[in-house]
């Protein structure tokens, strides 16, 4: 595994930032570095080995998300909800014969997966999605539209949440794998964003969409279910992506205090600026040891829907913590284009609400905490 990690290393800073400029500018990821990252298997870091992937622990594929969220966050994202969001519906809760078709693909990356879950009236509430499912023989037939969705453009394979049963609420809320090809399925507006140059989400729009019966993911009725099971993992990996991107900002202002200087002395010697280093540092290392707890966890196959919540939450506030830091310690070269720090700041800002918004990762805290106390108060009193 060391040996793989310092393999990506080097394939992020001999290949990936080269080209960092090149994404931003040109919104567009080059295949060149797409072919790459496929032939170093990073598609398949989620899928099992018996499918064709590197079946990587959660421990294991925070380290490689960790060395991936060091580079441009456009290129980090296009692999991350494809091995997060997108893939782990189908390694979790797939039959043998949809991971058979579907996973091999995924594993190469000759087909790409994105997760669809948002809507107009449904984010945050995910509960509230108007996506309608209804059975007609051995098809389904799907009526409705996403947005926001990551990697929409250019993915093959989709999650996509749909209402099979409107009168049970949350449970009466499907999972299915889509393909780019069903007759019905078209991409829609593409979003300009103020972040993740590169990575590119999208509307989809389905009408009348024809989806076989057997492309039900898990059970009928059991895909909000499914949903917040896969969310919980991927804010797993998203905190070692955005422990990455702190790491490398603290190195870029590192480099910048010790070479530039006011008042005649290097910005290091400041006392101001060393205590903007140490905390930047401090917080960096505490989210290092809550992400790879987490990852433990996961491994164990705990319970970790407070964890990972905490551990989303803390990820997004560092990260947006640091990229200001490294912005103010930076100045006026921090502002500009021409510089990274300015683009790792626009594409921080994104983390409190993807996956699940800072605010909704406090309620499933609150929501785990009174849940864990209700059933220690209604244990029997210790004699």
């Amino acid at each position: 595994m060391l040996e793989y990690q310092e393999k990506i290393r080097r394939f992020i800073e001999s290949e990936v930032e080269p080209l960092a400029t090149s994404i931003e500018e040109n919104d567009l990821i080059p295949e060149k570095l797409v072919g790459m990252s496929k032939e170093f298997g990073l598609f398949g870091l989620s899928v099992p080995d018996e499918y064709g992937g590197l079946g990587l622990s959660m421990v294991e594929k925070c380290a490689i998300y960790e060395e991936l969220g060091k580079t441009h966050n456009g290129f980090t994202t296009l692999i991350g909800a494809h091995t997060g969001i997108g893939s782990m519906g189908i390694v979790q809760l797939g039959t043998h014969n949809q991971k058979k078709k579907y996973l091999p693909k995924m594993a190469s990356g000759e087909w790409i997966a994105a997760f669809a879950l948002t809507e107009q009236s449904a984010g945050s509430n995910a509960s509230n999605i108007k996506t309608r499912a209804e059975r007609k023989g051995d098809k389904y037939i799907i009526n409705g539209s996403k947005y926001y969705i990551t990697n929409a453009v250019v993915g093959h394979v989709f999650t996509v949440l749909a209402v099979t049963d409107q009168e049970k609420g949350a449970k009466g809320i499907t999972a299915f794998i889509v393909e780019k090809s069903f007759p019905g399925f078209n991409v829609g507006k593409i979003d300009q964003k103020m972040g993740l140059r590169g990575s590119h989400s999208a509307e989809l729009i389905f009408e009348d969409m024809e989806v076989p019966v057997e492309n039900v993911l898990g059970e009928i009725g059991q895909g909000y279910v499914s949903a917040l099971k896969i969310l919980t993992n991927s804010r797993v990996g998203l905190a070692a992506r955005n422990l990455g991107s702190a790491e490398k900002l603290l190195t870029y202002s590192l480099q910048h205090v010790h070479e530039r200087e006011q008042f005649g002395v290097p910005l290091m010697e400041l006392q101001a600026i060393q205590h903007m280093i140490a905390d930047m540092s401090m917080q960096i290392e505490t989210l290092r040891a809550i992400t790879y707890r987490v990852a433990g966890l996961t491994d164990q196959n705990q319970r970790v829907v407070k964890e990972a919540a905490i551990a989303k939450l803390y990820a997004s506030e560092v990260y947006n913590k640091v990229a200001d830091l490294a912005l103010q310690i930076h100045g006026g070269k921090g502002y500009m284009k021409d510089y990274p720090i300015e683009r790792f700041y626009r594409d921080a800002r994104i983390t409190k609400i993807y996956e699940g918004t800072s605010e909704i990762q406090r309620n499933i805290i609150a929501n785990e905490l009174s849940r864990s106390f209700n059933v220690i108060q209604k244990k029997p009193p210790l004699l």
